[in-house]
């Protein structure tokens, strides 16, 4: 069980790095960043649909609970969001995508980190290359919202220097989301049965509600045609992993 909760630490530190990504964005026309970034979010958005229904739906019984469960997780994310202003601003930083209150950001960005420490653990939980696929899914979701978040700090009054560093920072809350996973998985039995089917409801809620609406913000043919690429090259690399189970 350590070896869950060292994989897992490990996971999350280097997701935790992805928080200097934004150092990219200073060297990048915004247009040129965005034309970019919406092949990330496609790839992220097919990645954690993949992960969710590939590697984490399988491990489950489907009974009548795990059903409500997904959907527990589905109405927790929608209700985060709700509570705490909780957008994620996947582009860089423009009119449209400007968040006002910068501290707002750090505290929802906080608890969505917090939660991506739940969601990895609980991965490596089931087994070792289930949380290699989700922290992949997790990664490639991870890097336009860094960018993202960047944006917001910088507009919200915050320097280069401090916006990076805070944005590491907060970022390190995953932390607490693994240790108190792994502490309830040993002191509650079959805690991921619960917890899988959250973190699927998640994932679905998050690639439904986030990811695709930006996708289809990019109206030409040409655009539309590689975002489904990239979509389904997201699907393809989770089921690759399965090979490597």
């Amino acid at each position: 069980m350590i070896s869950v909760l060292l994989y897992a630490l490990i996971s999350i530190f280097i997701i935790s790095l992805l928080s200097f990504i934004g150092l990219i964005s200073f060297g990048f026309k915004p247009e040129k960043l965005k034309s970019f970034l919406i092949y990330v979010i496609s790839f992220s958005a097919g990645a954690l649909l993949g992960d969710a229904f590939i590697h984490l739906l399988p491990e489950l019984s489907f009974t009548l609970d795990t059903s409500l469960y997904i959907l527990l997780g589905i109405l927790i994310f929608f209700i985060l969001e709700k509570v705490v202003q909780w957008r994620h601003c996947h582009m860089p930083i423009t009119k449209q995508h400007i968040h006002p209150f910068a501290y707002m950001n750090l505290v929802g960005d906080a608890l969505h980190n917090f939660i991506d420490g739940i969601i990895i653990t609980t991965s490596y939980l089931i087994s070792i290359p289930a949380g290699f696929a989700t922290t992949l899914a997790v990664v490639f979701h991870e890097i336009p919202q860094k960018i993202g978040d960047i944006g917001i700090l910088l507009h919200g009054g915050f320097s280069r220097k401090k916006a990076l560093w805070i944005n590491f920072a907060i970022s390190l809350t995953a932390f607490i989301g693994a240790i108190l996973t792994f502490w309830l998985s040993g002191i509650l039995q079959h805690v991921e049965t619960f917890l899988i089917p959250i973190t699927i409801g998640g994932f679905i809620y998050i690639a439904g509600s986030d990811l695709i609406p930006e996708m289809h913000k990019e109206k030409g043919l040409k655009q539309a045609f590689f975002q489904t690429i990239a979509f389904i090259l997201g699907i393809l690399v989770m089921l690759i992993l399965m090979f490597f189970g």
